[in-house]
């Protein structure tokens, strides 16, 4: 039997709606104040030069809606290991694996390719794929189409918003589609 398709999760857009109005905190969420010297990425540390936790929203309804679309789930964020300690438990989820970017951290490419895009290409290896984030573009569609031999679905989400049901909807659609033989 064949492996399900993989789900590249980020969390700031997706999980975190982090660009919501900072002072209404989404129905359903639950605010999460990570500490700046937690471990998260040191660019992350450094978008502010305040010594406040850095707020992050999470649903912890997100957790089993995830878990039951029919994906092998797997970080593909900047939190990288870090979303296992910080996001997973709050949204009840087991320790993932995650995209580990390297070098390619925050990279811009002269292509003007997301930074994460290759790499998620790369781990992916032809498997199927679905990838939720918040900063895809037309060139990273493009990329995909032409660097990656399976199907894969870039689905944008809204910072404002985060997931929402009509996004769990398109990746139920997606996943159903690879697992129905």
């Amino acid at each position: 039997m064949s492996r399900p398709p993989l789900l590249f999760l980020d969390v700031d857009g997706p999980l975190n709606p982090y660009a919501a109005q900072p002072e209404r905190r989404p129905e359903g969420y639950t605010t999460l104040r990570v500490p700046t010297d937690s471990g998260i990425s040191a660019d992350r540390s450094s978008l502010s030069t305040r010594r406040r936790p850095l707020r992050v929203w999470l649903n912890p309804a997100h957790g089993p809606a995830l878990l039951g679309l029919g994906y092998e789930l797997c970080w593909a964020t900047t939190w990288m290991a870090e979303a296992n300690r910080w996001i997973a438990p709050t949204l009840g989820l087991p320790e993932l694996p995650f995209v580990d970017f390297g070098d390619a951290l925050f990279r811009e490419r002269p292509d003007g390719v997301h930074w994460k895009t290759g790499p998620l290409v790369d781990y992916a290896a032809g498997r199927p794929f679905a990838w939720v984030d918040d900063e895809q573009s037309e060139l990273d569609h493009a990329y995909v189409a032409t660097h990656h031999e399976g199907p894969g679905l870039l689905h944008h989400v809204n910072p404002r918003l985060g997931l929402r049901e009509t996004d769990f909807r398109a990746l139920a659609d997606f996943a159903l589609a690879r697992n129905t033989p």
